[in-house]
């Protein structure tokens, strides 16, 4: 009997935790109009968006495509997070001769950009930088030299992140190994963004659970 309770509370407890996972992949959106849920972000934050729409949804595939012909922007998910793990699958689409693949994942965005933490995509390798302030001041930080190893696979093929934040931690991990921590970060409570860097790049079974 006991053995039966103990084993009806841990399904309960496992189920709990499996439904603790939220689902960021929005409805489906054709090219050339607005992402539900999401708001798009310039970067720089200052002015306005570029006018060219460039994302679209396959909420079947739970896949968010961005073309890369709309400006330098982030598509922003339009509810913070504190604490969290957030996975993600991504991969470009291969251009003939390119070398400089480059997007990102942001975390604890500020509600404009001006904030920002940022996991690295591109073929040197996944890992952490961005701006934060420091004694009151804004300052840069890039954790490229610091990637324990290049776990990126070629364009073309998907990638897997993980992304943990806890507390002033922030750890990236590429296709099951962490490569990347940060340490002190300030920004404690933010915005979740896909960036837009002139690269075609999909994203897909974009999810997060918070802490």
């Amino acid at each position: 009997m006991l053995f039966r309770l103990f084993l009806s509370a841990l399904l309960v407890s496992l189920s709990c935790a499996a439904a603790d996972w939220i689902d960021l992949t929005p409805p489906d959106t054709p090219l050339g109009k607005e992402v539900p849920g999401w708001t798009r972000v310039p970067i720089p934050p200052a002015g306005p968006v570029n006018p060219t729409m460039q994302w679209k949804v396959d909420a079947a595939s739970k896949t968010i495509l961005c073309t890369g012909k709309g400006g330098h922007e982030w598509l922003r998910y339009d509810k913070e997070f504190g604490d969290f793990v957030l996975e993600l699958e991504w991969r470009f689409t291969p251009k003939p001769a390119e070398t400089k693949y480059n997007s990102g994942i942001g975390v604890r965005l500020s509600r404009y950009g001006e904030i920002w933490y940022q996991a690295q995509t591109g073929l040197a390798g996944g890992f952490l930088f961005g701006v934060h302030p420091v004694n009151g001041e804004m300052t840069r930080f890039n954790l490229r030299e610091r990637m324990t190893e290049n776990r990126v696979k070629p364009a073309g093929e998907w990638n897997r992140y993980e992304i943990r934040a806890e507390g002033g931690t922030i750890t990236l991990s590429v296709n099951g190994a962490v490569v990347s921590t940060l340490t002190g970060a300030a920004l404690r409570k933010g915005y979740i963004g896909l960036e837009a860097e002139g690269f075609e790049i999909a994203f897909r079974n974009i999810r997060i659970r918070p802490l």
